[in-house]
């Protein structure tokens, strides 16, 4: 199952918490980043596009919840 197959899944509720959580990673990623601690900066990118992929994700559940009224 692909990373969207699973946000899917989750409830508009779960889908913020992990955009949370994933802002989270990518701000320690970019500390990282600046304190030339990251050695794999390939990391900035994937964490980059799961944020986007989640709230491109969490946009279409509530716009079908917007429908559904």
């Amino acid at each position: 199952m692909t990373k969207a197959a699973t946000l899917r899944t989750k409830d508009v509720a779960g889908l913020q918490a992990e955009i949370k959580d994933l802002q989270k990673a990518h701000f320690g990623l970019r500390m990282q980043k600046a304190t030339q601690q990251l050695s794999n900066t390939t990391t900035l990118r994937v964490t980059r596009r799961d944020i986007a992929r989640a709230k491109t994700i969490l946009a279409q559940k509530e716009q079908e919840a917007q429908a559904a009224k």
